[in-house]
């Protein structure tokens, strides 16, 4: 048996996290095992999206967390890693500058990667093989700054794309009324012809509401419609500060849930699903499987 480990960091628009995984190497299929997450909440999309730059106290925030996962990743003993950002680093006007700073200070070279690129990542997940290939799944990845959608039909990618509609822009008020109805239009006509269909929820947010749920966890633990919405209610019924003391949210994660929960539901709605797959995977992880494919290829060469 032979265990390997890397990590991935993702720089999200409400918080920037590093995962730590395990790959064990047994003569069958790999498996993957969580080392550990660490998750910062440094909420860059407060400034990328309204101010559209990272101020100093922000950018120097940034380099301490990024310090600190270079630390860990030292200590593990990794094989490989990957840092990408998303949908706040996109817009930031000094993110090349930031990008150099933190390259300069860390050793780490943080890649901006595109909408499209932030799909076919998660996608790599592979967590269409845990699900019945008979159905058809619509992958929805609620962040931040944006929603990240594909549609596979069994077991084959139909379609993905990515949407500035995210939680923290709409608490910050700065959701585009055409990227609303952009993303209304692009679930209606993707997904029409595509039955039955399921949703795959991805993100802090969905993972929060699941548990609030009270569903016991289980491989392809799922949601109905009705759950989801009971959540929702019941969430919004509490204060922030009810949320985090009686929900036991964090601070970060307090304020962003309901329009998170809220896109989660529209979507269900615009596509008639009844029922959300809650994996429990996300960006990370398809890094980290990327890097291990990488690994693998450069054995055989």
């Amino acid at each position: 048996m032979k265990i390997l480990t890397f990590a991935a960091i993702d720089i999200g628009s409400n918080a920037i996290r590093l995962l730590l995984m395990n790959v064990i190497e047994n003569g069958k299929a790999p498996v993957f095992r969580k080392i550990n997450l660490i998750r910062v909440p440094l909420r860059l999309g407060e400034e990328a999206f309204s101010e559209k730059k990272l101020s100093d106290k922000k950018i120097e925030k940034l380099l301490l967390a990024m310090k600190s996962f270079k630390y860990l990743m030292d200590v593990s003993d990794i094989v490989s890693f990957r840092a990408c950002a998303t949908s706040a680093m996109r817009e930031t006007a000094n993110s090349e500058s930031v990008v150099k700073y933190i390259a300069k200070e860390t050793g780490i070279k943080i890649e901006v990667i595109e909408g499209k690129e932030e799909a076919d990542i998660i996608y790599s997940t592979h967590v269409e093989e845990m699900l019945d290939h008979k159905n058809s799944y619509l992958y929805v990845d609620v962040g931040g700054g944006s929603t990240e959608l594909t549609l596979f039909d069994r077991g084959e990618l139909i379609a993905s794309r990515s949407f500035n509609v995210g939680a923290v822009r709409y608490l910050k008020g700065i959701v585009e009324k055409e990227d609303e109805k952009e993303l209304k239009k692009w679930v209606k006509k993707t997904t029409e012809k595509h039955e039955p269909l399921f949703l795959i929820g991805s993100g802090g947010n969905i993972n929060k509401i699941f548990k609030l749920s009270g569903a016991k966890a289980k491989k392809n633990a799922s949601l109905s419609i009705e759950q989801v919405t009971q959540v929702y209610k019941l969430i919004k019924s509490y204060s922030i500060e009810d949320r985090i003391k009686k929900l036991d949210m964090n601070l970060d994660r307090a304020d962003v849930i309901i329009p998170a929960a809220e896109i989660f539901l529209d979507i269900m709605q615009w596509c008639g699903s009844r029922r959300i797959y809650i994996p429990k995977i996300g960006l990370a992880d398809g890094i980290v499987r990327q890097l291990y494919r990488e690994y693998k290829e450069k054995a055989k060469s």
